[in-house]
This record gives C-alpha cells, sequence and structure tokens, in this order.
C-alpha cells in the first residue's frame, strides 16, 4: 500500500487504533469478501451487480426463501463465479452467516423490520462496513441503537439510497454547489409510485395482478402491505430527502429542526382490492391506517423549507417530484424544466435537458457506460460502487449512519405527529451537535 493511499483512508490513528488488530489490513484490500443477507428480488439486484466486479468475493448469502436462493443461485452459475456459502433454514440463519470466515462487509435486502437487528449484528460481529437497503430501523429509538452501535465499534454503515445517484438529481447537485440557483429557500420531493401490484400479489405474476398480501403472497407483498394496515405516515421518505438533504447540507453545515405530517383519509388500496376482486373477498374488509397521501413539512437550521410526500396507494405515473428552490431560479423534475433569472426567457420554462447536459456530475461522465443495464438507470451501479470501494481502500462511506438515521427517522417522526392531530415535532439531532462542523463529502471523491 502506498503512503498517500494509507495517509487518505479517512480513518484517525485513534479510530484505527480501536479496531481489532487482525482487522487492521483486512480493511484497504484489492477484494473485499462481501455476503449479502436477503436475495429477494431487490438482493438479487445487487448481487448481480456484485458479480461484475473484479474486486468482490462474493462469499456468503443468506435467505429464507428457497425460490429466491434458487433464483439466486441460477445468477452466480450465469455469471460463472464460485458459488457462495448458503445460510438458510431459520430467521436466524443470518447470524451464523456473520461468522464467516474472513468476511469484510456485508449488504442488507430484507424486510424494513429486520434492518435494526442485522444491522447492529453485523457490527458486533466485527464488520465494520456494513450497506442496509432502506429504511433504518421502525421505532425512533431503533435508530438512535443503529447510530450509537456505529459509534461503539467505529464502523460504516451506509443506507443504499439510489436516487441520490439518480443522473439528473447529481447534475443539479452540481448546480447547486455551482450556485446556478442562488441561496436555496425551498425543496420538494417525496415517493410517488403507484405499487398496488407490489402490495397486492398472488405469487404466480411477479409484479401481476391480484389481491393477496401476508404468508401467501409473493416477495414484496407479504411483508410491506402489512405496514400500510397499521402504521400512518411517511412509511417511505428517503428516495426524495436523501437528495435534497445532500443540496442542503444536512448534517453538514445544516440540519432538520421541526416536523410535521397531514394524512389524507384511507380509500385507495381498498378500492383496489374490490375492484379486483370484489366486495366479498377477505382482503376487503381489511382497514388500512396508511392515508392515500402523507405530505410532511421540515423546518431547517439554516432557514429552508421542506415538503415530502408520500403516494403509493394512488393510480398514477412514477414521480418523485423534486423541486429546488433558490434566490435565482429553480427546478423542477415532474416538468423537466429550469428557470433561472437573467438566463431564461422571462415567464417561460428552459427544458432541463440542456442544462443538466452542462452540469452533468463528473462521476457520471466518468462511470456512464459502466452503470449501462445497471438497475434503476444506472444509479444502483453507482450506489454498490461507492459502498464497495470505501470498504476496498478502508475510508468513509460518503453517506454515514447520521445520513440513514436522520433521512429514515421521518417515518417514525410523521406517524407521530399524525397521531398527535398533525402536531409539529422536533427533530433529533442524531450527531449530537457536530453537524455544526462536519464537511460535505457526498460525490466529492473523484472516484466515487
Amino acid at each position: 500500500m502506498r503512503r498517500r493511499e494509507f495517509i487518505g483512508t479517512g480513518l484517525t490513528a485513534a479510530a484505527i487504533s480501536m479496531l481489532p488488530t487482525e482487522n487492521l489490513f483486512a480493511l484497504v484490500s484489492e477484494k473485499v469478501k462481501v455476503a449479502i443477507i436477503g436475495v429477494g428480488l431487490r438482493g438479487q439486484n445487487h448481487l448481480n451487480l456484485l458479480l461484475k466486479r473484479d474486486d468482490v468475493d462474493l462469499v456468503a448469502i443468506c435467505d429464507v426463501d428457497d425460490r429466491m436462493l434458487e433464483m439466486a443461485k441460477a445468477d452466480i452459475n450465469k455469471a460463472g463465479k464460485p458459488m457462495p456459502r448458503i445460510f438458510k433454514g431459520s430467521n436466524q440463519a443470518w447470524k451464523d452467516m456473520l461468522n464467516t470466515k474472513g468476511l469484510q462487509a456485508v449488504i442488507i435486502a430484507t424486510p424494513w423490520e429486520w434492518h435494526k437487528p442485522m444491522i447492529i449484528g453485523s457490527l458486533e460481529a466485527g464488520l465494520r462496513y456494513v450497506g442496509t437497503e432502506v429504511i433504518l430501523g421502525i421505532s425512533l429509538q431503533d435508530h438512535w441503537d443503529v447510530v450509537k452501535a456505529a459509534e461503539k465499534y467505529n464502523a460504516n454503515v451506509m443506507m443504499l439510497e439510489n436516487v441520490c445517484y439518480r443522473r439528473d438529481v447529481m447534475a443539479v447537485l452540481n448546480m447547486t454547489r455551482q450556485n446556478v440557483f442562488g441561496e436555496l429557500t425551498h425543496l420538494q420531493g417525496g415517493y410517488q409510485h403507484d405499487l398496488r401490484e407490489v402490495k397486492f400479489n398472488d405469487g404466480v405474476h411477479p409484479y401481476g395482478h391480484g389481491v393477496e398480501f401476508g404468508p401467501k403472497a409473493f416477495s414484496e407483498a407479504r411483508w410491506r402491505t402489512n405496514h400500510s394496515v397499521h402504521r400512518n405516515g411517511d412509511l417511505y421518505p428517503t428516495h426524495g430527502v436523501g437528495p435534497i438533504a445532500h443540496y442542503i447540507n444536512i448534517n453538514r453545515g445544516n440540519r432538520f429542526t421541526k416536523l410535521n405530517s397531514f394524512s389524507t383519509k384511507s380509500r385507495s388500496l381498498h378500492k383496489y382490492i374490490v375492484d379486483q376482486a370484489g366486495e366479498d373477498h377477505p382482503n376487503a374488509k381489511v382497514k388500512f391506517a396508511l392515508g392515500d397521501i402523507v405530505t410532511t413539512s421540515i423546518a431547517c437550521a439554516n432557514g429552508e423549507t421542506i415538503i415530502l410526500q408520500h403516494d403509493t396507494n394512488s393510480p398514477r405515473p412514477y414521480s418523485l417530484g423534486f423541486r429546488v428552490q433558490g434566490t435565482n431560479g429553480l427546478w423542477m423534475d415532474v416538468n423537466n424544466s429550469i428557470y433561472v433569472d437573467g438566463k431564461s426567457s422571462p415567464d417561460a420554462w428552459d427544458s432541463a435537458d440542456e442544462w443538466l447536459t452542462k452540469y452533468d456530475h463528473p462521476l457520471w461522465k466518468k462511470y456512464a457506460e459502466d452503470a449501462e443495464g445497471a438497475g434503476h438507470g444506472g444509479m444502483d451501479f453507482f450506489v454498490v460502487h461507492a459502498f464497495i470501494e470505501a470498504a476496498k481502500r478502508g475510508e468513509k462511506t460518503p453517506m454515514d449512519v447520521y445520513d440513514a438515521a436522520t433521512w429514515s427517522a421521518i417515518t417514525p417522526l410523521s406517524e407521530q405527529s399524525v397521531e398527535l392531530g398533525f402536531a409539529t415535532v422536533d427533530f433529533p439531532d442524531f450527531t449530537g451537535g457536530a453537524w455544526m462542523n462536519r464537511k460535505p463529502i457526498f460525490a466529492l471523491n473523484d472516484d466515487y
């Protein structure tokens, strides 16, 4: 290892001294030994990206669903890679997997309620690089528990929030950093995505029509729909708030201070069941707690305001509804438009395409060919690439546990606000005041 690379690892001498001796040099290596907990449809996306990398040894996979394991094994065979150890048979098999010799990093792609115990279990097993699908936990205490565990073990917990790497999102990040929109004042985003065919799936036709959820259903419908039965709040905030947080340097010179949420009545999931299967179907009697649309407002320490909307049950085209407003103009993704005062035609929108091409982020210019064919328009490549590169080099991940906790905590806070009659609640500071002095790092590395 060259001296320049060692100095650049981002780990202080004190931090390195806290790591077990046997892990010290394993943190900087040509290949990273990785395991995956959960090889369902989302986990298989990560699996296939890892299989394409020469700097990854996939040493273990774990799942409780034999069907998903067989699909994963077929992908591994097709890639011509050695078959990793397979852990299955119980909901606790992942704990045995974490004892795999030489394991350095783990990716978690399981139902939401498993994320907290699996993250903390991974840290307790000695891993210092944990990549987790959204969200971080269920309760607010879950988020505090993960933060404290990451601090205790001096570990990197990175939420694999792929929208932060969407090409237009990163171009706008480049624009905000070059002050194209002036001082930012207001931002909007959300998760506006018709998931009815995901939440109700008969297990015969993946992502096809059906009204089943729970144990008889397929994939996410087995577990995700139950959250809509019992919870009312913004259940999936990170796709919208992750990019927004980078635009205004949340946890790095800025922070969220207040939140409130409003929820509409719940109608669309019931209507979907009736339309598909009739009023006599047993699921037509289920009462869903989740309002069709949940609107959350957030205030920030530096004076910006944010609006997030969660809308997964209504018939609609997909849109994350981004708006980035500054003193000199704004971007809106829903109409693919930009307006910059003094440069755009008065009282007219510019098509965003020319602006986004001009300010295309350097990482996309560098890795666009590598990202071709990766999920979600290529952005899945970038989020996995960033996680692996950080682990390989022994550096800090570009999105850390404070980011994960802050973005994900919107869910229990919005539930609390709705339950209190749409009250405004305080937003916790997971950094313990460190946000005032921390500096932005996301997408500032030349390589990831």
